[in-house]
């Protein structure tokens, strides 16, 4: 599931890969953009990300893996969302995900958690049980708005950074990161039935729903891609001012996060803006490149 893609350990979030137990502090994967208690990340921290995370990604775990069918994983959703709402009221939450809530309640508790935040998350993942379609940026900037901005806005509440600014600078790097995993997995989402690229920009590059299904590389769809990829690195770049106000080794992390996520879109751009038939991923040498322009941001 895309939404469980997109603010995690800085190379894993753009090459995922298998995700620990949530009693594990080190870089997990799944869910792509969160910095989830890296080495970077403050040690007093770590257990409050690691169970923001964990939430999302049991979520994400309900709302994609297995086999059930549509109206059984919306139901579990259901489900889950009563359990969060009933540990954010204090009450005792069923004993299905016991170790999520259980981890999480504390959490929320301790720092005052923005809760709506959390709710958006499920939203986002019900949408994606019922939605393979995007008919305009508009309505996928809607889906970033719940799938991924309140990651960054959660971990900014961590942090202790909530002003106006930030939190837009926030959105914009993690709807970035969104829209970067979008068209760096084209050609992994496009063979489940999942189209990110708004249908609105298909007919103006002379794209059309066949072409896509078809994976096929030709002039119009990489223009399709490109611009796209354009957009994305525009809102990067629109909200990197954000690593000067993270305090500490946060602000390092997240410099990690954006340059990680340029260095996708250098790769996207190397090779000719075809990701309909070849995923872009981070190497050793990327991570060196990373590293060296975090240091001068």
């Amino acid at each position: 599931m895309r939404n469980a893609k997109s603010c995690q350990a800085t190379i894993q979030r753009m090459n995922p890969g298998p995700s620990p137990h949530p009693s594990s502090l080190q870089g997990v994967s799944h869910y792509e953009n969160f910095p989830v208690a890296s080495l970077l990340c403050p040690p007093h921290l770590r257990p409050a990300i690691a169970a923001i995370y964990w939430f999302a990604r049991t979520a994400d775990d309900i709302a994609d893996e297995g086999d059930a069918l549509p109206q059984a994983r919306l139901d579990d959703l259901a489900a889950y969302r009563a359990d969060l709402m009933a540990t954010a009221a204090g009450r005792a939450p069923s004993p299905r995900w016991a170790d999520v809530f259980g981890r999480l309640g504390p959490v929320i508790r301790q720092f005052a958690l923005p809760v709506n935040l959390l709710a958006d998350l499920l939203s986002a993942f019900e949408q994606d049980v019922v939605k393979q379609r995007y008919a305009s940026q508009a309505e996928l900037l809607d889906y970033c708005r719940r799938s991924a901005n309140p990651v960054g806005r959660l971990l900014l509440h961590l942090y202790g950074v909530k002003d106006a600014p930030s939190l837009i600078e926030s959105d914009c790097i993690c709807s970035a990161l969104q829209l970067i995993n979008f068209w760096q997995d084209l050609g992994v989402d496009i063979p489940r039935g999942r189209i990110y690229l708004p249908a609105d920009a298909w007919a103006p590059h002379g794209v059309d729903e066949a072409q896509l299904l078809g994976l096929q590389s030709n002039q119009n769809t990489i223009n399709l891609i490109a611009t796209h990829v354009s957009q994305a690195s525009a809102m990067m770049l629109k909200g990197s001012q954000l690593v000067k106000k993270v305090p500490g080794r946060g602000g390092w992390e997240l410099r990690l996060v954006v340059q990680g996520g340029l260095r996708i879109l250098d790769k996207i751009a190397a090779q000719g803006f075809d990701t309909l038939q070849r995923r872009p991923k981070l190497g050793a040498w990327d991570v060196a490149v990373m590293g060296w322009r975090a240091l001068w941001m």
